[in-house]
């Protein structure tokens, strides 16, 4: 399927749901759509996987026949059923009954069957439960399939449900079948859901082209100048992972097998399901990731409370695009807590200094840390202060990087990206001012595939240009009094253009001899015509 085939796809699905929303609100739909086409998702995944392991034995059908072949292989045997489902949970890592797939639930709303929403809570309800060999239980809680938004009366609620996979089963057909598309489409979907819900966007998705930046940062290897990138990375962790979108492009960046394990944290759980979801339907298998729904700031998931150094969890890259200046409640006790008492708590107002440490707590020593956050951290006092300057003094702020403004759904203010590191080699801090690069758009600002790659390439050798970047040592910084604001290092003003007085002299007298020469051509025509000839 071609780039444009994708956008198309994208576009019809999203034109399917502004259509059959009706009086939902663009969240409470978002849940259903996302949710059928993840469905979608595993089905062709299964079922191609299903066809090549029975060969000759997987049942042929007529065009206009209805049924799904899978269905009929079962019937016809019954003794087999659990051998074939314990070759696939080995090879696609988990089974789906017949009943269930996607075909099937669309076969009932093409009918307009009386049993779709039965067949559908139970398919549901089977994935959640029964599917994989990890559980995913209360992936689809957010789905209300008896929601009154859908009907008052249960077969109200049927016939609407029919109409929307019906509708989205048509839609898909349109297009060839080609599960990669299908991601592409999700996460063209979840944009586009991001841009109707306005500041509530920032709690499940990072904008594409910030994403490209900090994934390109924490994979980048300077000793790799081939392709500047690292050969495998064991671990990355995002503790605010959203909708998954940032994990999913380091992943894309480092390839399928690049990266052991896939962490990631969120506390919004419609939106932790979503990034499970995402996970699954972009070909991430049950093994390789960890989705936790839980609260960063209390640090409430056991696996990350290991105080023996020789055992705590430790990532060799950390991503995050956190709530910006989210206002927490600090208890006494976590002073002592081992993210924070080096460095000090961040202020009750702003809790982006206590994201940046719980995640700089858990990077590995030759790890790289991006994170997202509030020009306000570059330069507020008190607390924040504090802890900047504990950052700096050790070494472990390595580049600072200014963002255009308006580049998010939820915020119109200006962001810029940290890189952190635990062992950092140059003795300066790298600024790098890209606000003024970017172009204009009609609801947010964008940034092109030129702009992204010159930010990277600023930052991978560490280049200094006038008015863009520039290498600050720390004994500069200190002189700011450790205050990062990206002005006081890098003048974005454009000088005043000096005047060549010779030249300008030199192009006056040449338009003198022109109005001259063509004065004394008009005054020829005028005395022709027996006018006077103008002085």
């Amino acid at each position: 399927m071609t780039e444009l085939d994708q956008k198309q796809l994208g576009k019809t699905l999203w034109n399917i749901a502004d259509q059959l929303r009706g009086a939902m609100n663009a969240d409470d739909f978002r849940d259903y759509m996302l949710s059928f086409l993840f469905l979608r998702y595993l089905s062709d995944n299964y079922e191609t996987a299903a066809k090549k392991e029975l060969g000759k034995d997987y049942p042929t059908l007529a065009a206009d026949d209805r049924r799904v072949p899978l269905s009929l292989w079962y019937a016809n045997n019954p003794d087999d059923i659990t051998e074939f489902e314990k070759q696939m949970r080995r090879k696609v890592h988990y089974v789906i009954q017949p009943q269930h797939l996607w075909n099937s639930i669309a076969n009932l709303a093409r009918t307009q069957s009386d049993e779709l929403l039965k067949t559908l809570q139970e398919g549901f309800k089977y994935i959640e439960t029964e599917s994989f060999q990890s559980a995913f239980l209360g992936l689809f809680s957010e789905i209300n399939l008896y929601s009154e938004k859908l009907g008052k009366t249960q077969t109200d609620k049927n016939k609407k449900l029919c109409a929307i996979i019906a509708e989205i089963a048509k839609g898909l057909a349109e297009f060839s079948s080609n599960i990669d598309a299908l991601g592409d489409a999700y996460e063209y979907l979840i944009g586009q859901f991001a841009a109707g819900s306005g500041k509530k966007a920032g709690e499940f998705y990072t904008p594409q082209q910030i994403s490209d930046i900090l994934s390109a940062i924490v994979t980048l290897d300077s000793q790799e100048p081939a392709t500047g990138k690292k050969e495998r990375l064991a671990s990355v962790l995002d503790f605010a992972c959203g909708s998954g979108s940032l994990l999913l492009n380091v992943r894309k960046r480092m390839g399928p097998h690049g990266i052991g394990k896939i962490v990631g944290q969120e506390k919004n759980i419609t939106t932790y399901n979503l990034a499970r979801m995402n996970m699954l339907l972009h070909g991430v298998k049950d093994t390789e990731f960890e989705i936790y729904h839980g609260d960063t700031l209390t640090n409430d998931w056991d696996i990350l409370r290991e105080l023996n150094p020789a055992k705590k969890p430790a990532f060799d890259a950390v991503v995050a695009n956190p709530p910006f200046s989210y206002r927490w409640d600090p208890t006494d006790a976590m002073g002592d807590d081992v993210r924070f008492k080096n460095h000090g708590l961040a202020p009750k107002s702003a809790a982006d200094f206590a994201f940046l440490l719980h995640g700089f707590h858990f990077l590995k020593d030759e790890g790289v840390m991006a994170i997202i956050l509030p020009h306000g951290v570059l330069f507020r006092g008190g607390a924040e202060e504090r802890i900047r300057t504990k950052l700096l003094k050790d070494g472990h702020i390595d580049t600072v990087i200014g963002l255009p403004a308006n580049l998010f759904y939820s915020t119109g203010i200006p962001v810029c990206i940290l890189v952190l590191k635990k062992c950092k080699k140059p003795d300066d801090v790298l600024f790098i001012n890209a606000a003024e690069h970017f172009v204009k758009g009609k609801r947010q600002n964008q940034l092109t595939d030129a702009h992204i790659a010159k930010i990277i390439d600023t930052y991978q050798f560490r280049k200094e240009e006038t008015r863009y970047s520039k290498r600050v040592s720390m004994e500069r910084i200190a002189e700011e009094g450790y205050n990062l604001n990206i002005s006081r290092y890098i003048s974005t003003a454009v000088g005043e253009e000096e005047i060549d007085l010779r030249g300008v002299h030199a192009e006056l007298e040449a338009l003198t001899q022109n109005i001259d020469a063509a004065r004394n051509k008009h005054n020829v025509f005028l005395e022709e015509l027996g006018l006077a000839p103008l002085p």
